[in-house]
């Protein structure tokens, strides 16, 4: 299993990545990778609306061709989005030239500054390109809401155990995830509220 918060030793050396933002009051960035999905980007929508969350959807090229329907509601609600490439590459696999084209790929559909690798897999060579036009958004805490292995329980741990002002979370809107996403999403949205924190986009 992944670690949950990410080690303070990663921002210090990867300093051209984003890992969480300085905040002045008790704010925190929900975000949501791997979408838009017809069965759980449209319930996540509603989750936020009932909180008044607003939140950064790291898109996938191939799904925001496949569903724009949901995609557009995701804009319309007001919420934020990022590219998350067109196909889910894995940096470390990829030569430069290859994920570069997909990520650009990706931004045809996609009308964002903000890139977030996926698997938060990326080769410094590749860094380099992509910050000429993208600002690469990484994150402090990782919900692993994906892990099968993992609880719901867990997930709720993962986040409010690790969380604090400025933090950028994820959490994914994709089937994969669902069935913690479902249990949840709920239980961190009612609980970070209740503590008076406020859930920004990155803009």
């Amino acid at each position: 299993m992944l670690i949950a918060k990410t080690p303070p030793f990663l921002s210090r050396i990867f300093r051209s990545l984003t890992w969480d933002l300085p905040v002045e009051d008790k704010s925190v960035y929900l975000t949501f990778d791997d979408g838009p999905t017809p069965e759980v980007t449209g319930w996540v929508l509603e989750q936020l609306d009932a909180f008044g969350a607003k939140a950064t959807f790291f898109c996938l090229g191939c799904n925001v061709k496949r569903h724009p329907d949901i995609f557009g509601k995701i804009l319309s609600a007001g919420h934020a989005v990022g590219n998350h490439s067109y196909s889910h590459k894995k940096g470390f696999r990829s030569s430069v030239a290859n994920y570069v084209r997909d990520v650009d790929r990706a931004s045809e559909l996609i009308d964002s500054v903000l890139f977030r690798p996926p698997y938060g897999r990326i080769l410094p060579g590749q860094v380099r390109r992509l910050r000429e036009r993208y600002r690469v958004i990484m994150w402090s805490v990782l919900s692993v809401d994906y892990d099968k292995q993992v609880s719901s329980r867990q997930v709720v741990r993962n986040v409010l155990d690790n969380v604090r002002p400025g933090s950028i979370i994820v959490f994914h809107d994709s089937v994969k995830a669902s069935k913690n996403l479902y249990r949840a999403l709920p239980e961190v949205l009612e609980q970070m509220t209740s503590e008076g924190y406020r859930f920004r986009i990155i803009s």
